[in-house]
């Protein structure tokens, strides 16, 4: 037996949202138009994205890893964003 470590195909859902300092103009014309609609009773409204992807690594470590630097570097903007993700093995 070698000890070669096999790459394991996880799921990523990854969720990137304003931080709450961050104005959110597309959120509260989202809202505007809800009032507008009669639903009085939707206090806030926040715009984010939701992104999916596929990636093989070795370990859950590995990947969690790389999707932060994935996040950092390109899905998120680090200054006005945050974002999560969760991670699952994909059989």
């Amino acid at each position: 037996m070698s000890g070669i470590a096999v790459a394991q195909k996880y799921q990523a859902r990854i969720y990137v949202t304003l931080r709450p300092s961050v104005l959110d103009p597309a959120g509260t014309a989202v809202q505007s138009g809800l009032q507008h609609m009669g639903y009085d009773n939707v206090e806030r409204v926040r715009i984010g994205k939701y992104i999916e992807l596929t990636l093989s690594c070795v370990d859950e470590a590995a990947a969690s890893q790389q999707l932060n630097l994935i996040c950092d570097q390109l899905l998120a903007n680090p200054v006005i964003e945050n974002y999560t993700f969760e991670l699952t093995v994909n059989k």
